[in-house]
């Protein structure tokens, strides 16, 4: 059962991490073509949602929202943090 669940738990966090990317991307595209624009409340709420990684990683990919001071500092905290805490779960879910 915790092989399923250790799966379950990298499929989930691998997937919320491909969104966040994707949103930055989004969000670039849109700016470069002046269209309707991803909120910041949804980019962040995705970067809330365990996908802090993927948000980071998006940010610096496609130089996007890289002058905000807390884009800067708060995607790539909330990123350890999650990283940590997936290990964390990962760690004990493998123990059983």
């Amino acid at each position: 059962m915790s092989a399923i669940s250790r799966y379950v738990l990298l499929v989930l966090f691998v997937l919320v991490n491909l969104v966040a990317f994707a949103l930055m991307g989004v969000d670039k595209q849109r700016a470069r073509t002046h269209q309707w624009r991803v909120p910041e409340k949804t980019l962040f709420l995705a970067a809330l949602l365990f996908g802090g990684t993927g948000g980071t990683i998006g940010m610096f990919f496609f130089h996007h929202k890289t002058k905000h001071w807390y884009f800067r500092i708060f995607f790539p905290l909330l990123a350890i943090v999650q990283l940590g805490i997936f290990g964390y779960l990962m760690q004990i879910l493998g123990k059983h």
